[in-house]
C-alpha cells in the first residue's frame, strides 16, 4: 500500500544545506493561508522588503524574494542583466561560479571564465586582467561563499574593477548572508542574491535578491525581452511594489516563514550573529585539525559557516557519512564536481551554528574514523574546539 502519513526523522543537519530551522520558523509555516493579494499577506511581504534590507545592508528599492530556492535568485539575477552579445566575465572558484556562467551563456551572453583552484579565492589581478582585454564587459560576477570548496571571495577588489570599467558587480551570497559580513551598499555591488536555507535558517522555498538603481536601469533598458517570464524581474517588481500587479501564486506560508527567519536574525543582530558564526567555525577548524585532519580551503579565506576537510586516504566516504546519518543523526556533505570523493562539507549555519554541535559532530566523527582505522586524537581535537568557544 502506498504510504499515506509521513513522520520525518530528526537530524541535526550540518551539512551544506539545508540547516536547522527554529521552532518559531517552522510555527509560522503553519499559520492560516492567506490570498497572495489579500492586504494582510501584502503587509507580510512589505515587513519582508524592509527586513531583507537591513540584513542585506542596503538602501535598494529594488529589493524582492523570488519564487525557488537560490538559484532561482541566481537565474534572476543573470538572465535579467545579461543580453545576446553581453559581455560577461565571470570568477570562478567552485561548482556554484561555475553554474553562472552557464547561464549567462545561456542568456546569450559572451563569457569569459576566469578560473581559481577548487579552494582558493578568486585572483582579481587576473580577473581584472581580464576584464581588460574582453573590453567593454557589461557584468562581472563572483561567488562570495563558495559552498562547494569552502572559500571566500573578499568582495570589495572586484567591486573596485567593476567601477572603474564601467561593469555591473553581481554577487553570490547564498551561504554568507545571515552567517558572515554581507554589505551590499558599502560594497558597491549591484546584483545580489541569496537563499533562506542556510544562514537565515528557513526551509528552502524563496531567494532574496536585490538589485542597485544602475543595475535596475540595465534591467530595464533591456532591448531584447527577458528570456525568462517567470523570474523576469520587472514582473515580479511591480507584484512586489505598491502597484501590485498580478504575476504568480506566491509561496504563501515560505513568505511567512522568511519574515520570521528575517525577525530572528535581527533580534539576534547582525554583528552577534556574525561573531557567533565566527566563534563556532574556527572552532570546529581547530578542533578538525587538532584531530589530525586537513582542511582543505586556502588558509586565510576559509568560511567559518561551511568546512571543508580532506577525506583520510584509506577511510570511505560515503561509510563515515552513512554512520554519522544513521547512528548519530548528523547530515554532512560530501564534494561536489571535482572534489567528489576527497572532502567533506560541514555547515555550520543558522540555528545549527552552535557549540554543542561543533563538540558532538568531533567527537562521532573522531569515533568513525577510529573505526576505519584512522587514529583520530578525539581529546585534542575537543580540547582545541573548546578553547576556541571560550570553554578552555
Amino acid at each position: 500500500m502506498p504510504m499515506t502519513t509521513f513522520t520525518p526523522p530528526t537530524r541535526i543537519l550540518m551539512g551544506p544545506g539545508p540547516s536547522g530551522a527554529h521552532p518559531r520558523v517552522l510555527a509560522a509555516m503553519t499559520r492560516p493561508l492567506l490570498g497572495h493579494l489579500d492586504p494582510d499577506f501584502l503587509r507580510v511581504m512589505d515587513g519582508c522588503r524592509a527586513m531583507l534590507r537591513e540584513v542585506l545592508q542596503t538602501e535598494n528599492e529594488v529589493t524582492i524574494a523570488t519564487p525557488g530556492t537560490g538559484t532561482s535568485g541566481m537565474e534572476a539575477a543573470v538572465m535579467n542583466l545579461v543580453e545576446p552579445g553581453d559581455r560577461v566575465v565571470v570568477g570562478i572558484c567552485g561548482y556554484f561560479g561555475e553554474r553562472i556562467a552557464q547561464m549567462a551563456e545561456r542568456a546569450g551572453g559572451e563569457v569569459t571564465r576566469v578560473q581559481s583552484p577548487w579552494g582558493q579565492p578568486v585572483d582579481a589581478a587576473v580577473v581584472e586582467a581580464a576584464v581588460r582585454a574582453a573590453g567593454g564587459v557589461k557584468l562581472l560576477a563572483i561567488v562570495h561563499a563558495e559552498t562547494s570548496t569552502g572559500a571566500e571571495t573578499p568582495v570589495e577588489p572586484f567591486a573596485r574593477i567593476a567601477r572603474e570599467h564601467g561593469a555591473l558587480l553581481l554577487v553570490d551570497c547564498v551561504t554568507s548572508l545571515g552567517g558572515m559580513p554581507v554589505r551590499v551598499d558599502a560594497w558597491g555591488a549591484d546584483a545580489v542574491y541569496s537563499g533562506t536555507q542556510k544562514c537565515l535558517s528557513a526551509p528552502p522555498g524563496v531567494a532574496p535578491l536585490t538589485l542597485s538603481p544602475r543595475a535596475w536601469d540595465a534591467v530595464r533598458r533591456r532591448e531584447t525581452p527577458c528570456n525568462t517570464w517567470y523570474l523576469d524581474l520587472q514582473l515580479l517588481e511591480a507584484y512586489w511594489d505598491e502597484r501590485r500587479v498580478y504575476h504568480h501564486t506566491a509561496p504563501i506560508s515560505m513568505v511567512y516563514a522568511l519574515h520570521e527567519a528575517l525577525s530572528l536574525v535581527l533580534e539576534e543582530g547582525l554583528e552577534t550573529r556574525w561573531a557567533r558564526h565566527e566563534r563556532n567555525g574556527r572552532a570546529l577548524q581547530a578542533g578538525l585539525e587538532a584531530m589530525g585532519l586537513t582542511l582543505h580551503a586556502q588558509a586565510g579565506y576559509r568560511l567559518p559557516v561551511l568546512t571543508t576537510v580532506r577525506i583520510p586516504e584509506g577511510v570511505e566516504d560515503t561509510a563515515v557519512r552513512g554512520a554519522l546519518l544513521h547512528r548519530h543523526g548528523i547530515e554532512i556533505g560530501g564534494g561536489l564536481g571535482e572534489l567528489k570523493g576527497r572532502v567533506w562539507r560541514i555547515g555550520l549555519m543558522g540555528e545549527s551554528s552552535t557549540p554543542g554541535n561543533v563538540l558532538l559532530l568531533l567527537n562521532a566523527l573522531g569515533k568513525l574514523l577510529r573505526e576505519q582505522g584512522f587514529k583520530a586524537d578525539i581529546r585534542a581535537g575537543l580540547d582545541a574546539a573548546t578553547e576556541r568557544l571560550g570553554g578552555g
